[in-house]
């Protein structure tokens, strides 16, 4: 399927009358080198059914198209998700393309039209991109697997193991339901308007969450108490979460973790086990 160039992309901006706006994060892949490598690195098998959120004028798409089982593209822009089906449509068959107009952080299995994805493709909009992975990552279970562009920063963060000083909500959250790593820069040319930061890969693998009677809202609620405040021990951190800083440090011990420890010293188990006792 042939991609989008550069200048067909500024055209048929133009036709739609298109601005990329701030508010909605959108920078547009204008380079299909780029495209080419994301699917590459994405590691598509024939039968693969791709969620893409945020598809913007289609040029991942079109690489996707004839990697993967199905493409469900998930566009917030009515206008965009109206053109991306013509945009295929020119270019090949677009039988393989269902574009849902939704907000991806609203979505649910029951949106996207009967099908099962099982791998997230996506250049994500830098201002939503960790609450709408988590999201996916929670609400498709069926997701095997995600390649995903985002921030440098965010790529960063999302990678993180313990012990990093970027380590935190962010890292421990993905780290619940998947190994997660970085898999290279990607430059600021390669997209229109060109962003002033730089962009990354990241790469998500999912596994089974630990073994745990606590629930994942309730290790969730430990997460977010331990990184509110994140340059205070444990024992304080968690005070108001467990009632008291004495209450906090005999839930603590009782997970064998110790009361003076930061939350960036604890990897996705430990939390788990300090949930687990209050559970």
């Amino acid at each position: 399927m042939r991609l989008l160039g550069p200048a067909e992309i500024r055209i048929l901006a133009d036709k739609l009358d298109l601005r990329p706006t701030k508010k909605l994060g959108q920078n547009f892949v204008i380079d299909a080198g780029t495209v080419r490598r994301i699917v590459r690195v994405a590691d598509l098998s024939p039968d693969d059914v791709v969620i893409e959120v945020g598809p913007g004028l289609g040029s991942l798409t079109l690489a996707l198209l004839p990697a993967a089982a199905h493409v469900v593209a998930v566009e917030i822009d009515p206008v965009l998700a109206t053109q991306l089906p013509i945009t295929v449509a020119d270019r090949g068959p677009s039988d393989k393309l269902t574009v849902v107009n939704a907000d991806a952080m609203k979505i649910t299995p029951d949106d996207l039209a009967g099908h099962v994805p099982t791998a997230l493709v996506a250049n994500l909009p830098y201002n939503v991109a960790v609450p709408v992975v988590l999201h996916l990552l929670q609400v498709l279970p069926s997701l095997r697997k995600g390649l995903v562009m985002v921030q440098s920063e965010v790529a960063d963060r999302l990678a993180a193991g313990p012990g990093s000083k970027v380590y935190g909500v962010p890292s421990v959250k993905a780290a619940w339901y998947a190994d997660v790593r970085r898999a290279g820069p990607v430059g600021r040319t390669v997209f229109w308007p060109v962003p002033n930061v730089d962009s990354g890969l990241v790469s998500l693998t999912r596994r089974e969450p630990p073994t745990t009677t606590a629930s994942r809202e309730e290790v969730f609620a430990v997460i977010d108490a331990a990184f509110a405040q994140r340059r205070k021990t444990l024992r304080a951190a968690l005070a108001s979460w467990a009632g008291s800083p004495a209450e906090a440090e005999h839930v603590l011990r009782a997970a064998d973790v110790d009361p003076s420890a930061r939350g960036e010293q604890l990897d996705i188990t430990a939390f788990t086990r300090i949930a687990e006792v209050r559970h």
